[in-house]
């Protein structure tokens, strides 16, 4: 059991690294590692994934709550239409045969997809604050709610099936609906939402039994130094050499379970 729990835990550190360093790669790192690398069904890897981020961006939530980080109201928005969504997929996910090979290259070709977007959003990041300067939603203010609430719903169905999303998809896009919030209060905003939805999402696939409780305790003791190590180093490191950097490989990798 240790021999095997050990490459698990290593993976988890690398991933915390990445996170801790660039605030994103979560769930867009540590899930294709664990299908591409170990050879997990995807529907375990997401399933163990959900639960890793969730116990991961609940420390990270309270440390962005003590810091005055969170837009509690854009958190609910934003649940308003994940949680329900979320159960939607859940319940769909539960009626199918997971282990099944169409269910299994479904899974793959979803996360390979949710990842090329995650890619594309990090490279773009820097222009879509011209977008949210010529959208000007903030001068709609009922368009700003529902348009957010859509957001959630996507995230919540995205996350549910392949654990991609919660991210930096949603902070990209955030970027657009709220202009006049800072980063940071976007960022910890998106962190504080992805932890009831991970939660959920990650409980839902552990009633339907695609869920590796080994597994996820050797992710999280090598994670949680990971991340700490990680947000020490992030001052010190170029944020758009990071960002590039970690595009290019999830880039590669969507496009390797695309092409699957």
């Amino acid at each position: 059991m240790i021999s095997f729990a050990i490459p698990y835990a290593a993976s988890g550190f690398v991933v915390g690294f990445v996170v801790g360093l660039s605030g994103v790669g979560g769930g867009s790192l540590m899930t294709p590692i664990l299908v591409l690398l170990f050879g997990f069904h995807p529907a375990t890897a997401v399933g163990t994934d959900l639960l890793y981020a969730a116990v991961t961006k609940s420390c990270g939530t309270v440390v962005h709550h003590i810091g005055k980080n969170v837009e509690w109201s854009l958190v609910a928005l934003l649940a308003a239409g994940s949680m329900p969504a979320s159960l939607v997929t859940l319940y769909v996910l539960r009626g199918l045969d997971l282990s099944s090979a169409g269910a299994s290259a479904f899974i793959s070709h979803v996360l390979g997809y949710a990842l090329l977007l995650t890619a594309a959003t990090l490279v773009y990041r820097p222009y879509l604050t011209r977008v949210s300067t010529a959208l000007a939603l903030n001068e709609y203010p009922r368009v700003q709610r529902t348009v957010t609430i859509l957001l959630g719903a996507v995230l919540g169905v995205l996350v549910s099936l392949s654990s991609v999303g919660a991210g930096a998809i949603g902070v990209s896009v955030l970027l657009v609906l709220r202009p006049r919030l800072s980063i940071a209060r976007i960022v910890g905003s998106d962190i504080a939402h992805a932890v009831p939805l991970t939660l959920l999402a990650g409980l839902g696939h552990l009633a339907i039994g695609t869920v590796d409780i080994a597994l996820l305790a050797s992710l999280l003791v090598g994670s949680l130094p990971g991340i700490a190590l990680g947000s020490v180093l992030a001052p010190r490191m170029p944020e758009r050499l990071l960002r590039l950097l970690l595009a290019m490989v999830l880039a590669a990798v969507g496009g390797r379970l695309v092409i699957a």
